[in-house]
């Protein structure tokens, strides 16, 4: 396994701290591209599916090139350190999951101990042979769409341009969906 220290504390300045998070999003993409020999995006030929909103989603995006702008990070709000990544022209792909009782750290420590324990937590992530960290298996998905880029209109309450596949039409007036939602309630009320 190579770690690179240079390479992590580049992704740390970008992410402004180093963390269990980031450390474990720097070991995925080590996984990614070492055994599952996969690369870099410049486009959209790499699609990473990520599971949480942690700091781990960082290193995908710095060293992978996998963006929500691109429309080739997608995010699915399970709350688990799991991570899929597929070629798109060949559907062939890596699950990486993170096995259990890695990120525990007890609740009931002072803040001092617990910055202490994140910290050694950071050393073990990034010493440890990574199948010690992750369960890793191959995987062949249905591939989401190309981003598309959309016509946006305003919406009639709030006036902000939004992408059309996003509004919702009542009646002859069409809202974004926080003003949709805001009528719906207001409605129900009332």
């Amino acid at each position: 396994m190579s770690i690179y220290l240079e390479d992590y504390e580049k992704l740390v300045r970008f992410h402004g701290h180093s963390c269990p998070g980031l450390a474990i999003g720097y070991r995925v993409v080590e996984v990614v591209i070492e055994r599952g020999n996969l690369k870099k995006a410049r486009d959209e030929e790499l699609i990473a599916i990520v599971e949480n909103n942690s700091c781990s989603v960082d290193a995908i995006q710095f060293f992978l090139s996998c963006t929500f702008g691109k429309g080739n990070l997608i995010f699915k709000d399970y709350g688990k350190q799991v991570f899929t990544f597929v070629e798109r022209a060949t559907g062939r792909g890596l699950r990486v999951s993170l096995h259990p009782g890695i990120l525990n750290i007890p609740q009931n420590l002072s803040n001092e101990e617990k910055s202490k324990r994140r910290e050694k937590l950071v050393e073990k992530i990034l010493a440890f042979p990574y199948e010690q960290l992750f369960k890793v298996h191959e995987v062949n998905i249905d591939l989401p769409e190309e981003a598309q880029i959309h016509v946006s209109i305003p919406c009639d309450r709030c006036g902000e341009p939004t992408m059309q596949t996003r509004t919702v039409k009542k009646g002859e007036k069409v809202y974004c969906i926080p003003c949709a939602n805001k009528l719906f309630k207001e409605r129900r009320i009332q």
